[in-house]
């Protein structure tokens, strides 16, 4: 077939599908539908694949996050009231030197202590959490600066009572103040502003080190000021904890040895601590899952809107069983004057093949302003790979063919002598 008889078949497609606007239109539906629904269900998917991505690659690919965590039975007897009760968990200095001194990997080691207290700025009072750690914490622990500066080693060197905050804590707490220079008082003691650092929540389920509301000092001040015993004081009733370190994370130098770093740390922590009172954190390992279950998580969503679109397919394939029935007399006619079989399928295929392909530019218009609403109305992040387009256009045209073909080929085989018979 030469490419002007193919021209001259495509022209007569068009133009029989013209004849029916409204019922062209309605079977373009389906595929309309389904190549958005495709494409909308993936933006989605992606959206949040990627917000959680995000947030565990913040943590740090190379870092390895330790974790205080009360044992149960210390839980419990905390909660029965007894105001006396001592609960003494969780890492310790010496498990710091441990990891630095057995483990080659390792590149440095970022010690926490944390305490929730009240924030006075004059009369004001805001419920916060003191983080009493080193200057690298920002080296390991990225959060833009919006003012001022962040801790330094001679911070810690001169002892100085200077804190940084995060920016919720600073609007809370100092809100219409220009907050740098200004003194406020962390647990009855005076403390300097130094800077605002930007918050990060943890999304997607995704535990940051950090809060919304944190008070970053030095830990020397942290040990000297507080003591090494916190008193906490919920819904009435008193506890004391005695824990030397809340928080230690450890940055290894090269990323292929984080998995097997933290697997010697785990094995050192349970020789030495005899209750599980640590908790051990693995954002490199939490990235893999991730991207694991966002590829799983796109071909659920993807399988599921792809039924859509074979319903269209049917819906198109129902659409042209019936219009062979209808025009079964214009077949004989054109098979009588000299029209081949392979000329009738041609016919047909090409109006198939219209009928989807149009119904898939549509889809993917419609499919990629779905998300842009679904954000500006939920805040939901989205985003629409490229290749999600071209996959679902290319389907919606592979299913009109498919589903276009056994119509194709039933018109071909109609006998040109009856077809000429029929009513």
């Amino acid at each position: 077939m030469n490419a002007a008889r193919a021209l001259s078949l495509f022209r007569l497609g068009i133009k029989d599908l013209m004849l029916h606007k409204t019922r062209s239109l309605l079977t373009t539906l389906g595929v309309v539908f389904g190549v958005a629904s495709v494409i909308a269900m993936l933006a989605v998917g992606e959206g949040a694949s990627r917000q959680a991505l995000e947030q565990i690659a913040k943590l740090g690919s190379r870092n390895i996050i330790l974790s205080s965590q009360k044992p149960a039975e210390d839980a419990n007897a905390s909660s029965s009231g007894q105001s006396s009760f001592l609960a003494v968990y969780g890492l310790l200095d010496e498990d710091e030197q441990r990891i630095r001194a057995a483990v080659p990997a390792v590149r440095r080691t970022v010690p926490a202590r944390l305490i929730r207290t009240d924030g006075w700025y004059r009369d004001r009072k805001s419920e916060l959490r003191i983080v009493g750690t080193t200057a690298d914490w920002f080296d390991l622990v990225v959060r833009p600066v919006i003012a001022g500066r962040l801790l330094s080693p001679r911070d810690a060197a001169t002892r100085a009572t200077v804190c940084v905050l995060t920016e919720h804590g600073a609007r809370r707490l100092l809100a219409g103040t220009a907050i740098l220079g200004e003194t406020v008082f962390l647990n009855g003691v005076r403390f300097t502003v130094i800077g605002i650092v930007r918050n990060e929540d943890g999304g997607a389920g995704v535990q940051t080190p950090d809060r919304e509301i944190d008070a970053y000092v030095p830990l020397s001040v942290c040990l000297e000021r507080f003591g090494e015993i916190n008193v906490i004081q919920d819904s009435g009733s008193r506890s004391m904890e005695l824990v030397e370190l809340h928080q230690l994370i450890v940055e290894i130098r090269d990323i292929s040895e984080v998995e097997t770093s933290a697997k010697a740390i785990e094995a050192m922590l349970k020789r030495f601590h005899k209750r599980e009172d640590y908790k051990i954190s693995v954002p490199l390992a939490l990235l893999r899952q991730a991207e694991t279950t966002r590829r799983t998580f796109n071909v659920v969503l993807g399988s599921i809107a792809g039924i859509s679109l074979l319903v269209g397919g049917i819906g198109i394939m129902n659409i042209m069983l019936a219009s062979v029935t209808e025009r079964t007399r214009e077949i004989g006619i054109r098979r009588a004057i000299g029209a081949r079989r392979s000329h009738i399928a041609v016919q047909f295929l090409v109006e198939t093949s219209v009928l989807s392909g149009l119904g898939g530019l549509i889809g993917v218009a419609l499919g990629m302003l779905i998300p842009l609403g679904i954000t500006r109305v939920t805040g939901m992040p989205t985003a629409t790979p490229l290749w999600s387009l071209f996959l679902s256009f290319g389907i919606s045209v592979a299913i009109g063919i498919v589903f276009g073909l056994y119509p194709a080929v039933s018109a071909s085989k109609l006998d040109p002598i009856e077809a000429l018979r029929h009513e």
